[in-house]
């Protein structure tokens, strides 16, 4: 029998004969409430021709068992009583697809999350909420129609916005699949924060030595057209067909004739901060970010440049690649995919005046120390305190600062990465100075990953690093500007008072400043802790529940190099999956125009978070571009003429789900 042959015919006129299937979900329904009793009383409801029960409805038997009752002809709608319709409701669909049913003629009865899992120690409570929530399904299945998905082509391209060790892995395993790809980067290198590190760990790898080859790569692949020093400024369309506007911010300088040679820094007359060094040593206006940036072509900070024109000189600039009059580029590119590997800022510790930081010269932040144990940084890789640039002959690291702390002014949430990246530091500077003292005060130490556990016991038994459980309470500076802490060892619960050389906060990860900016051009979501939210933490770690956007690195969450990695490789391979496809499909959950009704005062349009919708200067109405629709419902509520209609969730539908949850009181032992 063939798809069409296959298909039953669904209208309006169509009487509604409706099969309810409730799932044990082994003990975590059925543990709490009497599922036989449930299948009985959703018998009782109108419409419900059949009902079943099996142990776990949305395995191949419980599939099977809705498969040949919609294929016998029994019924035409399905209503299945378990779980989140967040997990399962694509495989009942399919089911239903499969068995040539509408898959739309389909719904949920969430009756784990919402009845037995909060309900656990009521069981009388928890049947009555599932009742509720069978008969509001039924009342809803009784008036779906079937709707029709729409398929859209997709460009065989995408778009990546970050060029640090995510954004560069996922661009980089694209380009190889042969798809087009446009890695926007607003700084003039790529390498994010990675190209900071000194070492890695737990093996205590060159970070170098890894980020730069890979560098080089993504500059090399013919696949990949590099735009650092650019930004995304507009977002339009929908997935597959995206049309995206770049602007690449002007350099001042040729980048096809300058050669890198460096002849121009050296005259320059201005030095500021070297936001790559974090403030720990000068650059000039005229710039590359570091030695081994890519591109590397120089750059004029126009901010800090006073236009002397010294570099532009014959002498000075050979190639005569000097532009004071470089404008904005502007680029229109129409792209399938994209995928945000914006990454992450640093916690800033300012606010926190207990700790000194910004006060005391010998207070830095551990991504400081960083730079200060880099072989190419400041000090080539030998650490001296700010305050006399002497080596430190103790040091004190402090865990948790910005993280787990949110009384404090800090995040929620654990930065993953702090206990680690403190231990690697404390170890790099004993193997440099194995006579000096080095603490580290921490809450708790957290080793979640692979060698982690095992790198934390080296660093106390072969390194002599002194570990202390407690909170440091207070922090001042003596005459010689050393460090005093005063502290509890919550372990041996003393009081302990310590005079340290310099002192470290081991800072935590924190969502990118303008998150906010990129979420709005791309209409994706932000968690509680301020990063990109995926469509499902277990089943969708990659996917943004707006179709064809995905995330990848700290972008989605804080993690650690190889976790970055891996979750790079898996947004490219989600992009290229859905650009293999060459189509894909759109589902009819969109708001549709009552023509009639409309009249034309635009305040749909206004609300619309997803500029899906237009407005017909002919016909003086609003039009709804489907693809772009998220069916969000905003405008159908808002519409004061109620021209505005969500398909799947009409007002006859809700209505009726409210109207039989009142005038329907649950019929008590089954409905017998």
């Amino acid at each position: 029998m063939t798809e069409s042959e296959k298909k039953i015919k669904v209208t309006r006129k169509t009487r509604p004969k409706i099969g309810v299937y409730v799932c044990h979900c082994g003990i975590n329904i059925a543990g709490v409430v009497d599922v036989y009793a449930l299948k009985d009383y959703a018998l009782s409801l109108p419409d419900v021709v059949l009902a079943r029960e099996y142990k776990f409805m949305c395995s191949d038997n419980g599939q099977n068992i809705i498969k040949e009752d919609i294929e016998a002809g029994l019924i035409n709608r399905v209503v299945v009583s378990a779980c989140s319709p967040r997990m399962h409701e694509p495989t009942f669909r399919l089911v239903c697809k499969e068995a040539g049913l509408n898959q739309f003629l389909f719904e949920m009865a969430n009756i784990r999350e919402h009845a037995t899992w909060v309900n656990m120690n009521d069981t009388e409570g928890a049947y009555k909420i599932a009742q509720d929530h069978i008969r509001m399904a039924v009342a809803k299945a009784r008036t779906l129609l079937p709707l029709e998905v729409q398929k859209v082509s997709v460009e065989p391209s995408c778009l990546i916005i970050g060029g640090g060790i995510a954004g560069m892995n996922s661009a980089i395993d694209l380009a190889k699949e042969g798809y087009k790809v446009y890695l926007v980067e607003r700084t003039p290198t790529i390498g994010g924060h990675m190209a900071q590190l000194d070492k890695t760990f737990p093996t205590m790898d060159c970070s170098a030595c890894i980020i730069t080859p890979r560098m080089v790569d993504v500059a090399r692949e013919k696949n990949i057209e590099l735009l650092t020093y650019s930004e995304v400024v507009d977002v339009a369309g929908y997935v597959g067909n995206f049309e995206v506007t770049i602007m690449k911010k002007p350099h001042y300088i040729d980048q096809e004739a300058c050669t890198g040679c460096g002849a121009c820094v050296d005259p320059c007359p201005v030095s500021v901060g070297n936001e790559f060094e974090l403030g720990l040593a000068p650059r000039k206006a005229i710039y590359i970010p570091f030695p081994q940036a890519v591109p590397g072509e120089y750059t004029i900070d126009m901010e800090s440049c006073i236009q002397c024109g010294i570099c532009a000189r014959p002498d000075v600039c050979e190639p005569d690649a000097i532009r004071f009059d470089d404008k904005p580029e502007y680029l229109k590119v129409k792209i399938g995919t994209i995928i945000i590997a914006t990454g992450w800022d640093p916690y800033d510790p300012t606010p926190l005046k207990q700790y000194g930081y910004g006060r005391y010269p010998n207070v830095i932040t551990a991504f400081q120390m960083e730079r200060l144990l880099s072989s190419y940084g400041p000090v080539l890789g030998k650490p001296v305190r700010p305050s006399d640039l002497k080596a430190p002959h103790s040091i004190a690291f402090l865990q948790c600062v910005g993280s787990r702390n949110f009384r404090e002014g800090g995040n929620k949430y654990c930065s993953r990465v702090c206990c680690m990246y403190a231990t690697k530091q404390a170890r790099q500077y004993k193997e440099k100075h194995p006579e000096s003292e080095v603490y580290i005060f921490y809450m708790d130490i957290r080793a979640f990953g692979r060698g982690y556990e095992e790198f934390y016991e080296s660093a106390a038994e072969n390194y002599g690093i002194n570990y202390i459980r407690g909170r440091i309470a207070e922090v001042w500076e003596d005459k010689d500007h050393n460090i005093v802490i005063r502290a509890e060892d919550t372990l041996m619960q003393t009081p302990i008072e310590l005079t340290v050389d310099l002192f470290i906060l081991s800072i935590g990860l924190e969502a990118m400043a303008d998150a906010d900016k990129i979420a709005s051009l791309l209409s994706v979501q932000r968690s509680e802790d301020g990063f990109f939210m995926e469509a499902h933490p277990k089943l969708r770690p990659v996917d943004t529940l707006t179709d064809g956007i995905f995330i990848a690195g700290v972008a989605q969450g804080p993690k650690d190099i190889p976790d970055a990695v891996a979750q790079a490789k898996g947004a490219a391979s989600s992009a290229s999956a859905l650009m293999a496809q060459g189509e894909v499909e759109i589902e009819p959950y969109y708001a549709v125009v009552l023509d009639h009704l409309c009249s034309g005062c635009r305040t749909c349009q206004s609300l619309c978070p997803f500029g899906a919708i237009d407005f017909d200067e002919f016909k003086k109405i609003a039009v709804v571009n489907s693809a772009l629709c998220k069916g969000c419902g905003t405008c159908v509520s808002a519409c004061p003429s109620g021209a505005m209609v969500q398909n799947h969730f009409t007002d006859i539908q809700l209505n009726s789900i409210i109207n039989f949850a009142v005038k329907q009181p649950p019929i008590e032992n089954g409905g017998k």
